[in-house]
């Protein structure tokens, strides 16, 4: 399917780019969800923490766009499932970037 956006009135055009926003979101969030379903709540994970280096801590709760590490010293992370590896008992696997929100 082909759209010449060039015979568009601007109201199709407002019309046409809130219905690709929309679609754009739904794909994100079900990347976010399938991301999700590779940890459970309680697994180990590691992630790379904002400028604190690698941050390990247990999976507490999944929210809508992340899940909610807590740390063994008690800090509480929300991360995008996208940035978690799993800990394993041979070590850790390697990690993504670093963009991570902190909760305090």
């Amino acid at each position: 399917m082909t759209i010449n956006i060039d015979t568009l009135s601007e109201d199709e055009l407002v019309d046409l780019n809130r219905r690709i926003v929309e679609r754009l979101r739904f794909l994100q969030h079900m990347r976010a969800h399938k991301q999700m379903l590779e940890f459970r709540v309680g697994d180990r994970v590691t992630f790379q923490g904002d400028g604190r280096g690698t941050v390990e801590g247990m999976l507490t709760r999944y929210n809508r766009r992340t899940v909610t590490i807590v740390t063994d010293d008690g800090r509480q992370w929300n991360v995008s499932p996208s940035l978690l590896s799993r800990v394993t008992a041979a070590g850790k696997e390697p990690h993504a970037s670093s963009n991570v929100i902190r909760l305090k």
